[in-house]
């Protein structure tokens, strides 16, 4: 997927926006200021404490500055991921920071085909 690809794919998720921060970093995210994925030289987002290790093991991927210990991931573009892997994991951590929301903030944003 491209930059603007995978841009596009973020804001199609519900409640998703897109911001500029700390010189040019596109950061999408949810509910006003949570953060699901950050566009710049390359992509960063999160993943569950479940899947970190596997992912970062993974050549082209690795731990992501200042935000591994959150459990987010980094890679250069373009990815080293399929395209149908890569929405899939960037859905996955669009619902993990939804679900850390407060319950009446969830609603709507949730999606059905996210574990």
């Amino acid at each position: 997927m491209t930059e603007e690809q995978i841009a596009d794919f973020c804001l199609q998720l519900p409640g998703a926006r897109e911001d500029y921060k700390w010189g040019g970093v596109r950061v999408f995210s949810v509910a006003g200021n949570k953060m699901f994925a950050l566009l710049s030289a390359g992509l960063s987002f999160k993943v569950g404490p479940e899947l970190f290790l596997g992912m970062v093991d993974r050549p082209g991927i690795r731990p992501a500055p200042y935000l591994a210990r959150a459990h987010w991931v980094s890679m250069a573009l373009p990815c080293p991921l399929g395209d149908d892997e890569l929405r899939e994991l960037l859905a996955y951590s669009h619902q993990l920071v939804v679900r850390k929301l407060p319950k009446i903030r969830q609603a709507g944003l949730l999606l059905d085909s996210v574990p």
